[in-house]
């Protein structure tokens, strides 16, 4: 009885030991980018670098434009709670439906966060190379085409560049690096698209359609006095939002709008 206990304890010890075996093999796998950077084997890899040293400042861009009707410098604009919210559609006349004033919308925002964030893609991928020069590399960093794009869930920024790393008999090449940010401005913008689309032809959208078909939506639109309208679109899940500003078939001070709702969906019925 003793024998077989003692055997017993053994098989134990050794299944223990084992497992301890695997778990530090898992470890070792995960962590050795840092292990060997700690060493002076190595630095950072440059893509994750990239995507640190951009990526908040695409975030801050998009946070910019999406509170501001899809421009870093609104022109032509209503100011809203201190904010200075475009108008994607708009007439300055009473009674006329308004005229589409960002008719390219998607491809104006991939254009004002391409332009928002280019002097810190310069500075992200000069120092890139400086680190690398500094740990004794010999850096060929070529510069040549950036790209925005909104799709469905998130935003991509491609960089068309080169780099080619020499260190001794060491020697590594990057080509093209990305940066993405998980965000729902495509959908946002598409939704806001369909609403200006309303308000083109009828002078007001009808807001609860879009979220009884989509339920992770929120669109909440505040009637001004002049007769501009804020949307705000918010995706209830992720809290990523877009707003942006309307004037469509205003009417003078001292006449109310619930005529012109009645109008508009009369005239869409017929």
């Amino acid at each position: 009885m003793l024998k077989r206990g003692g055997e017993k304890g053994q098989v134990t010890i050794f299944i223990i030991v084992a497992i301890l075996i695997v778990i530090m093999g898992i470890l070792i796998y995960m962590f050795y980018p840092q292990i060997k950077a700690s060493l002076g084997g190595g630095v950072e890899n440059p893509g994750s670098y990239i995507q640190t040293c951009i990526g908040e400042e695409i975030q801050t861009a998009v946070d910019t434009l999406s509170s501001q009707g899809g421009s870093i410098n609104p022109e032509h604009y209503i100011l809203y709670q201190d904010t200075k919210i475009e108008y994607l559609c708009y007439t300055g006349e009473y009674y006329l439906t308004c005229v589409v004033q960002q008719p390219m919308l998607k491809n104006h925002i991939e254009s004002e966060i391409e332009s928002e964030i280019r002097d810190e893609v310069k500075t992200c991928f000069d120092n890139l190379k400086e680190s690398y020069e500094k740990k004794g590399y010999s850096v060929n960093l070529r510069k040549e085409e950036m790209d925005v794009e909104l799709l469905p869930k998130r935003i991509v920024t491609t960089f068309n560049y080169s780099l080619a790393l020499k260190k001794g008999d060491d020697s590594q090449t990057y080509k093209t690096f990305r940066v993405v940010l998980d965000n729902n401005l495509y959908e946002l913008v598409s939704i806001a698209n369909s609403i200006i689309s309303w308000e083109t032809k009828y002078g007001d959208a009808e807001t609860t359609t879009y979220m009884n078909y989509y339920h992770d939506l929120k669109v909440e639109k505040k009637k001004q006095s002049d007769g501009s309208t804020i949307y705000i679109l918010t995706d209830r899940n992720t809290g990523d939002k877009f707003q942006f500003a309307s004037r469509s078939v205003a009417w003078p001070p001292g006449y109310g709008a619930s005529g012109v709702v009645m109008t508009s969906y009369a005239t869409q019925g017929s």
